[in-house]
């Protein structure tokens, strides 16, 4: 009943940030919920036994959004024919760029050594796993053309996780990955898969209607079903290995939960561990292959 209850109270409230709030909420938002799932990732790699720079991987994290303050942040209704990548992602180029410097100087100043190595890679990760990919999203959101994605992901990732649920409690039998999550089964997978595709071509089919909740509607796209069916497919396998990779950090760490923010679902980091990998795959599907068939005006 807690994590019903709980799945009732954050759904509405995402998605009226998703669609109402300015561009710079949108961000503080997704910035907030990078700094809770670190938390919560860092808390995992201590528990692991390794030593992670803890506050520079926060402040690495937060950068690109700080460069892009300092910029000026673009207003949603200005942005017309530059691509809100452009504008965005060089900020996380020149960070990454910088971050053996910033995560090696203070190595070496540490008394102990032993798990330098290892400390400087779980600080690396957590930044790209974490903020890398919750970044895509604020990218798809400042779109013209992309902010539609953030709907599709989203629904995409829970439609795929209550079929997998429910499906896997009720019929599940054969287990899909005993050592690192045995609850889970092939028959909740595969329900998964069919609920995230039946997702995708609902977002798309009601895609007029959808983009009119947006305080900025996006521009009209023309995506093939083909490839509505294989972003659905896609997102939904990402999504599974998003959720198991994060169960096999936990187990490795001896953690049931990655916390205990969320009533009914654990931590933030449990929450949101499948989008984790499902943003990545659907920004690049989009932007690689001309999914969306966009033209700009």
């Amino acid at each position: 009943m807690k994590r019903v209850l709980t799945a009732v109270v954050l759904a509405p409230l995402v998605l009226l940030a998703v669609f109402r709030a300015p561009l710079w909420l949108f961000a503080l938002l997704v910035a907030a919920v990078i700094v809770l799932a670190l938390h919560e990732y860092l808390h995992i790699a201590e528990a692991a036994g390794l030593k992670p720079f803890k506050w520079l991987t926060y402040v690495i994290s937060l950068l690109p959004f700080v460069l892009m303050w300092l910029n000026g942040w673009p207003v949603e209704r200005q942005i017309s024919k530059v691509p809100f990548n452009v504008l965005f992602l060089p900020n996380w180029l020149f960070v990454l760029m910088a971050t053996a410097v910033i995560l090696g100087i203070p190595l070496v100043f540490r008394k102990d050594l032993t798990m330098g190595l290892a400390s400087v890679a779980a600080s690396v990760f957590g930044v790209i796993y974490i903020a890398g990919s919750l970044s895509l999203l604020f990218c798809m959101r400042g779109d013209q053309f992309d902010k539609i994605l953030v709907i599709f992901v989203l629904f995409s990732v829970w439609a795929g996780d209550i079929a997998a649920y429910y499906v896997g409690r009720s019929l599940g039998k054969h287990k899909l990955a005993p050592i690192v999550s045995p609850k889970k089964s092939w028959e909740g997978a595969i329900a998964s898969v069919m609920g995230s595709v039946a997702v995708a071509a609902l977002v798309f089919h009601f895609q007029p209607q959808i983009s009119q909740l947006f305080v900025v509607p996006p521009q009209a796209m023309r995506p093939r079903w083909i490839s509505i069916v294989g972003l659905g497919i896609l997102t939904n396998v990402a999504a599974q290995f998003g959720d198991l990779f994060e169960s096999a950090l936990k187990r490795g760490a001896n953690l049931k939960d990655s916390g205990t923010l969320l009533p009914g679902h654990g931590g933030v980091l449990d929450r949101i561990d499948a989008l984790l990998f499902a943003i990545p795959v659907v920004w690049y599907y989009a932007n690689l292959t001309g999914f969306l068939n966009k033209t700009f005006q």
